[in-house]
Parts: C-alpha cells; structure tokens; sequence
C-alpha cells in the first residue's frame, strides 16, 4: 500500500511541476485575489482561468482544464464591463453632458481612468486598476531615438499616434479644468500629458468591441469600447481562433474557443490577423514567426532602382497611384507579394511596351524581358533591404550596450526587425530559385 501510495506521491509531484514548466500561477498575489473577489462581488465565477507570469509572452492567464473546440473560455457580466455608461453614472457624467463641444468617447473614457486612478483607495474600480500596466510600449511611449530605429512605414504611423495623442490632450484641457470642482487638486495637475497618454494607451491596446447607441451628450465618433478586467489579461497569437461577442441572453462578454488547450497551457485569444507592425503600432508588442508578417516597400526605395530619365516615369507614377499601386507593396514569408511584382513590372515597362500597361496591372506576361528585369529589381530591392535591416541590428546592439533605461525598448524595435531579417532572406532565397528557373 505505502510503496503505491508514494508513486503516486511522485506522479502528482511530477504533474504538479509540469504545470509550472511554461508559466508559474499568480493567483496567490493579493492583487489577483483582490481583483477575482472584486469580480465575485459584481456575478464573475471562475474557477477554469488563473492569471500566470508565461517566459515568453508575460502576465497571461492558465486554464486549469484541458479546452476543446467550442468551449466557452470566459463569460465577463455586463456589471464588470466599464464603458461610456459606466462614465455618465459617475460624478463626471453631469459635467459630460453640459459640456460643449460634446466630447468624444475615448476622452470620456480616458476622462474616468484618470480620475479613478487619481482617486487611489477611494475608487470602486481599484482592483482593477492595480493590476493594469504602469507603463505601455506603444510607440507613442517610446524614445525619439528608439523610433528612429523603426522600418520607415511604421516610422511614419508612430509619428502619426504621437500627433493624435498630443492634439487630443491639447483640444481636452478646457474640458478637464471643467472639472475642477469635483478635485482639490489642480486639475492641470491630475489631467497630465503623461496621464492622459496613460489613459489612451489602456484603452487603445486592452479595450473589447462593443457597439453603443449614439449618445446626444457624445460627439459623433463611434461608441464602441468596453474596458474587461480579467478578460484583458488574455495574450494574442496568431495560431487561434475565438469568437467573440456580447450575448444579449446572459448579458455577459462571451469567448470561445475553435481550438484545443492542454491543461496549465496559455490560453490565447487572436486580436485579428495582423502584421508585427501593426501589433507594435496598437498593442505595443511583436510575435515571432507571425505568419502575417510582412516588410513594406516604400515608394522611395521603389524608384532607386529606375532610370530618372525615363520619359514615361510620371506617368507609370500617377497609374500606380491611381490604382492604388504605391501602398501594401510587401515581401512575405513566401516572397515578393503580387501588388510589389505587378508595380515592379509596370515600371520596368520599355517605352514600345507601354501601351500594354493595363495587361500589367491585370497580371499579364508582356514580354521576357521585361519578367527578368522585374525579378533583377526586385531582388535589388530585397537585398538593399537586407543590408539596411543588419545596419540597424547593429545600431540596436550597440545602443543596448550603452543605454541600460533604453533596454527594453529597443529590445522590441530589434524582436521586429530580426524577424524581418528572416522574411527577406527567406524572400532572397525564393528570387534566387526563380532566377535560377527562368535561366
């Protein structure tokens, strides 16, 4: 009996440390159990999910039974939900609606998470803000020199959100010193810069679709956010597939699964079929081997590679533009992408070939020649690419040694960048055996 009994002593053991080989559980911290009683309270149970620290992904959370397809992964009561309702039933909803301008719903929403987190033990939505991030890694919180280090399309869009961020808290500031009866603080104090990019972050890289009808006291843009605590700490991949909705019946957020999940594994969500660049420009991170990935082809590097005498050139220009031929130009995981190939051609057309340009653009052969010169460029392209990717690989090294705060910002420019090293020389490797074909 005791030797059986040991051996399973050693079986459990066994298990009980298998569970912790991926992610080690953080259900014994006490801002988890805050959070699941504060949830408890509000009609959440959840016995399946427990938050856990993954070595590759972070915070995310462990299913502590084994998932098949169809299985409900979580059900978040309407009551957890905080939205543009829950703003207009605080103190600030009165301020809200006599506001004008009317303000948007992201202000509102940005509005509340600032002055709750203001609040500190006073607030009724603590719990949850004591388990979301301090910091964000959206490129509107990173470095001007970090920024630099990013391909030029992401560059560009990075410039973009930093102007949206700084024009939405300069045209809010009348609206939050409105608010000034409600604090005995200054409310240029409180409603910061960095609180509000703060605050725009939360929402922008945590918040769920859900449709609101149209409030009159909101301006017109779409009400379509909902901040989930505990939901929010499920991690993105690529390889899953969830549906995902409000169900009116049980008034609660629902996910499903469509795929299987052992038992102590990550549970995973998809937020979309996204590229890196795109998952760094909204939530901040990158995935490797992320099957959507892509490199962007701007129209700079485009023409580098074209003679700037050719007489046809601005006209080739002004076709790729009106059809829409000089944005999404890509090299993927399995080569240069048809819209890069049909641009290349266009523009590798000789002056008696010209009049073929709309057979081009339908992804007709024109001639050999103008086939083989499309593949020489385009693997110019891919190589010039190539070499400009390792030059900054090497500025990021060297940054890394030298900027110890700088470290984990750079650490993810350089995760983007590694994986579009390999997208490219995988491309080099695809025009290599194509040429090798055509010869």
């Amino acid at each position: 009996m005791k030797k059986s009994r040991g051996r399973t002593g050693r079986k459990r053991r066994r298990k009980h440390l298998q569970s912790f080989i991926d992610g080690v559980s953080c259900s014994h911290k006490l801002e988890y159990i805050k959070l699941k009683k504060w949830l408890k309270d509000r009609g959440f149970e959840d016995s399946n999910l427990r938050p856990a620290e993954f070595w590759d992904t972070g915070r995310g959370l462990m299913t502590a039974k084994a998932l098949q397809a169809g299985d409900l992964i979580i059900s978040l009561p309407e009551k957890c939900l905080l939205t543009t309702g829950t703003v207009l039933s605080s103190c600030l909803g009165e301020y809200i609606m006599k506001w004008k301008p009317p303000v948007s719903p992201l202000i509102a929403l940005c509005t509340f998470l600032i002055a709750e987190k203001h609040a500190g033990e006073k607030s009724l939505w603590k719990p949850y803000l004591d388990v979301l991030p301090k910091t964000y890694t959206c490129p509107v919180c990173l470095e001007h020199d970090v920024v630099s280090l990013l391909p030029e399309p992401l560059r560009k869009k990075a410039q973009e959100q930093r102007t949206t961020v700084q024009e939405l808290y300069m045209s809010s500031k009348a609206f939050f010193s409105s608010l000034q009866p409600l604090f005995a603080e200054n409310t240029g104090t409180i409603f910061n810069y960095s609180a509000l990019k703060w605050a725009w972050c939360t929402i922008n890289t945590r918040t769920i679709y859900m449709k609101h009808s149209q409030r009159e006291c909101f301006s017109l843009e779409p009400d379509v956010y909902a901040l989930a605590p505990y939901l929010d700490l499920l991690n993105h991949s690529p390889n899953v597939q969830v549906k995902a909705a409000f169900n009116e019946q049980t008034r609660s957020y629902e996910i499903r699964t469509n795929s299987q999940c052992k038992k102590y594994e990550e549970v995973f969500i998809c937020y979309g079929p996204h590229d890196n660049q795109r998952l760094l420009l909204e939530y901040g991170f990158v995935v490797m081997d992320n099957p959507h990935s892509t490199v962007y082809v701007s129209s700079d590097i485009l023409l580098k590679y074209f003679p700037p005498l050719d007489k046809q050139r601005n006209t080739k220009l002004s076709i790729l533009k009106d059809h829409d031929f000089l944005e999404n130009l890509t090299f993927g995981w399995d080569g240069p992408s048809w819209r890069l190939l049909t641009a290349l051609k266009l523009l590798s057309l000789r002056a008696d070939e010209f009049t073929c340009w709309r057979r081009t653009l339908l992804g007709d052969v024109i001639s050999a020649r103008n086939e083989q010169q499309t593949l020489n460029i385009t693997a110019k392209i891919c190589h010039f690419l190539i070499q400009e990717t390792q030059h900054v690989l090497l500025q990021i090294s060297q940054l890394k040694r030298n900027n110890e705060n700088l470290k984990n910002h750079l650490a993810l420019v350089e995760a983007l960048r590694l994986e579009d090293l390999k997208i490219l020389q995988k491309s080099a490797e695809i025009l290599c055996n194509l040429n090798m074909a055509k010869t």
